[in-house]
């Protein structure tokens, strides 16, 4: 991207710009993802689905005042989420692409949830987590953050539809790795509405598969099941993980729940799951989280670590700190899992 007002060409944080610019532009972060919020919250890119238009016949879609919404559109340009061509009207760029309602891999729900009220107000409570330790979420609303989505019920849903759009975009390449044919039944710890379990299954024709939540899940996650085709061979299970899960799998899969927790409330999880599976060489866990990679790199997980200590108390973690958890617990990595991205960490009762 080229900053023709620098007299440099090259991404807007890319080590071409002064320390000073660079750090300048970091800070205008909150300005950036407000921008790309109003976007997704006006619905911007499915209105652009057609092709290009004016500001004003957007603000006219949207009940906005034109020229305010088209300095938005203006600034949106300059972060390649739109572009503004010769004739003044607006058209969508790969980035807006992804905000289309009807792109099956769009993240919409993601960014209006990342861009709410509900995450801006708890990072900005974040010196009272550095300060204390403690949840800035909790400390702001007064509530830890799952029992505040069951009383807000618009953020409730808003937060379920990010994670279901979260699970079908990251369930393609992860079935991949855990090649779910290997076993009879698979139990899926705390895999809400069943979306990656379905994955799965689909994925085999042999094996079963057991859905374990809370109960307020149960109804969505059965027409999930029946949607995706394995409702005969998968069955929704309630109950709290902290105190037991279903037995007699041999493979278990956690999703992105162990990132929500400390390491003594992580252990638990675990500790229950290797009370439940059944014996034998070939049973195995599955943990599909983020790893962080090494220092001094480019990494969001180091980004998302920051959500889960403000939001839950809980953390991303580093291969070592994985290996350390998952042999407390009395499991063992089978390989070494990649890291900078979602990955499957295969573990097995250690030997």
């Amino acid at each position: 991207m080229e900053n023709k007002s620098l007299g440099i060409v090259g991404p807007p944080y890319s080590g071409q710009l002064p320390a000073a610019a660079r750090l300048l532009l970091l800070t205008s972060g909150k300005r950036v993802s407000q921008v790309v919020h109003l976007v997704a919250e006006l619905d911007i890119a499915s209105r652009l689905a057609d092709g290009p238009r004016t500001a004003a016949e957007l603000a006219e879609d949207t009940g906005s005042h034109t020229e305010s919404l088209a300095r938005v559109l203006r600034a949106a340009t300059a972060i390649e989420l739109l572009k503004e061509l010769p004739d003044g009207t607006f058209a969508l760029t790969p980035l807006s692409e992804m905000l289309r309602g009807d792109n099956p891999d769009n993240v919409r729900d993601i960014v209006l949830f990342n861009g709410g009220e509900l995450v801006g107000a708890a990072l900005a409570g974040a010196m009272h987590t550095v300060r204390t330790g403690e949840p800035a979420f909790e400390h702001v609303f007064g509530v830890p953050f799952f029992e505040y989505l069951q009383t807000d019920q618009e953020s409730g849903a808003l937060f379920d539809r990010a994670m279901e759009h979260m699970s079908r975009v990251t369930a393609r390449g992860l079935t991949d790795k855990i090649r779910p044919e290997r076993f009879s039944l698979m139990v899926d710890v705390g895999g809400g509405r069943g979306h990656f379990l379905g994955a799965l299954l689909r994925r085999t024709p042999l094996t079963q598969g057991v859905l374990f939540d809370l109960p307020g899940v149960g109804p969505e996650a059965e027409r999930t099941l029946a949607e995706l085709g394995v409702a005969g061979r998968a069955k929704f299970v309630a109950g709290d993980f902290f105190q037991e899960v279903p037995s007699g799998g041999d493979a278990y899969v956690l999703k992105a729940v162990l990132h929500n927790w400390d390491d003594e409330a992580a252990l638990k999880i675990l500790s229950r799951i290797g009370e439940a599976m059944t014996a034998g060489e070939h049973s195995r866990l599955f943990i599909v989280e983020q790893v962080i990679g090494p220092s001094n790199q480019w990494d969001h997980a180091k980004l998302l670590d920051l959500d889960m200590m403000i939001r839950f108390g809980g953390r991303e973690r580093d291969l070592w700190e994985w290996r350390g958890l998952i042999e407390k617990a009395g499991f063992e990595l089978v390989d070494t899992p990649s890291t900078g991205a979602w990955s499957v960490l295969e573990c097995r009762r250690a030997s």
